[in-house]
């Protein structure tokens, strides 16, 4: 068996180097060469320019005109835990907005907009919205804002969808249209209900329905309302019913 002592430094760093954040923390709690290892300025700053792209800059300056700036696995932690607040935020704000278990345009384009003003990364996406644990609605508004403000592909985001389990949630999409002219008369206003999973809005078999979350209550579109979808009933009959006894 291979220890710690017979690997080349080269090999060891590139072990560490290749470890998501959780594995890496577990890691450097074996022992002080791991410790020592898995705590290097040049691990966590590697981390922090994958995890956190648009700050890569910011950081390099950090580094090349504060001698004495934070160490990378501190500026890793404190940023980790800016965003889960800054994400909790958005969440608190959607649940807020929900009434009769739905959330309008208006409002979800807003959670929308804060993650891309608080310059949100995929990473940070993955971690706090498109988890199992987080309601469809956290799913699809974490979802959109990868594909629209990120523009990331969608084979990209279904490998997330898929190891989280999500992919296959369903929201409801609601949305009333004016009604058209005829002869003179304008008819009734037209309302139109899709049911989509994640799945579908992530490989592009929905992009109506994208198109219509992007744009809001605007033009024709005079209303749209987004909820989780319902399991369907199951109908219980008369012979069923014998059936079971």
């Amino acid at each position: 068996m291979t220890t710690q002592a017979s690997l080349p430094d080269d090999t060891a760093l590139k072990i560490v180097s290749s470890l998501p954040v959780g594995d890496l923390c577990s890691l450097g709690s074996c022992s002080r060469f791991w410790s020592e290892l898995c705590g290097s300025d040049y691990i966590w700053a590697s981390l922090c320019k994958e995890r956190w792209p648009a700050l890569a800059l910011e950081i390099e300056s950090a580094s090349y005109n504060n001698q004495n700036h934070e160490e990378w696995r501190v500026f890793y932690i404190r940023k980790h835990n800016e965003m889960a607040g800054k994400a909790a935020g958005v969440i608190d704000f959607v649940n807020r907005c929900l009434a009769f278990e739905s959330i309008e345009v208006g409002h979800y384009l807003k959670a929308v907009r804060e993650l891309d003003s608080m310059q949100f990364s995929f990473e940070d996406v993955h971690m706090f919205f498109l988890k199992f644990k987080h309601d469809v609605l956290h799913n699809f508004i974490g979802l959109h804002y990868c594909l629209i403000s990120l523009g990331l592909p969608g084979e990209c985001v279904m490998e997330i969808l898929n190891n989280s389990n999500i992919s296959q949630r369903q929201v409801c999409v609601q949305w009333w249209k004016l009604g058209r002219w005829f002869f003179g008369f304008r008819m009734r206003d037209e309302s139109v209900t899709r049911t989509v999973s994640l799945e579908d809005i992530a490989t592009g078999k929905e992009e109506e329905v994208l198109g219509v979350l992007q744009r809001g209550a605007i033009h024709e579109v005079i209303r749209v309302h987004i909820s989780a979808a319902k399991p369907a009933h199951t109908s219980w009959s008369f012979q069923s019913a014998q059936d079971a006894n």
